[in-house]
């Protein structure tokens, strides 16, 4: 069976930040309390948009309903392209892992609408043999069964899978699961997240020979 790559969305395959920043200070403009820098912002990202919500509605000691997460939601959808940029070498590096043989799917916690969504604006649909979103399965990351569930989606096998991405989530989730897991130091990520990963990959381009190195035991 072929190898299989699974990536992360948001901090791995496109820098969403800024979109997500400002849409995030919209709402708390809308509400009356005070805006967060894009550092603030980037901690903040990794678990989905009610967590994203609920972090920021804590900082400012307030709590936070259902309206602030579909307000928050519906802003974004309506502006998620106008500073989200892909990060370099996204493009050149998928081909050349589909042209090596790798099939490759994505497990964000990113709602999987928005995600599809974002994908096929940067004309990366097709590289994809599975999208598990956080709203696909029951679960979602650090959930193992959340990236188990999306890489039957693509039909790959958990010993010759890997993941990458950039948060805590995704190296937990990928152990759990029985992956081995490549540390995004380009993305959103803190150092000490790292320190569990089976390797780190400074650039995009660094995925293939890293990738290929874990999935034959090197």
């Amino acid at each position: 069976m072929r190898a299989t790559l699974l990536l992360d969305l948001d901090g791995t395959l496109i820098d969403s930040a800024p979109d997500l920043a400002a849409a995030l200070n919209r709402l708390m403009a809308a509400r009356g309390l005070a805006p967060f820098t894009l550092a603030e912002t980037k901690a903040m990202i990794g678990d989905g948009v009610a967590r994203l919500i609920e972090r920021a509605f804590a900082a400012r000691g307030r709590g936070f309903g259902r309206a602030d997460v579909e307000a928050f939601s519906a802003d974004y959808a309506a502006h998620s392209m106008e500073a989200t940029r892909l990060y370099p070498g996204v493009e050149a590096t998928l081909a050349a892992l589909r042209d090596g043989g790798w099939g490759l799917a994505v497990c964000t916690n990113k709602l999987e609408a928005p995600a599809r969504a974002l994908l096929e604006a940067f004309g990366l649909g097709g590289f994809f043999a599975a999208i598990g979103g956080g709203d696909s399965f029951p679960v979602r990351k650090p959930d193992p069964a959340h990236l188990l569930a999306t890489l039957r989606a693509a039909g790959g096998e958990a010993g010759r899978a890997v993941m990458a991405g950039d948060h805590r989530n995704d190296v937990r989730g990928a152990h759990g699961a029985g992956m081995a897991c490549v540390f995004a130091a380009w993305g959103y990520g803190t150092p000490e997240m790292a320190e569990e990963a089976d390797a780190v990959a400074a650039r995009f381009a660094d995925l293939p020979e890293i990738a290929g190195r874990l999935v034959r035991g090197g």
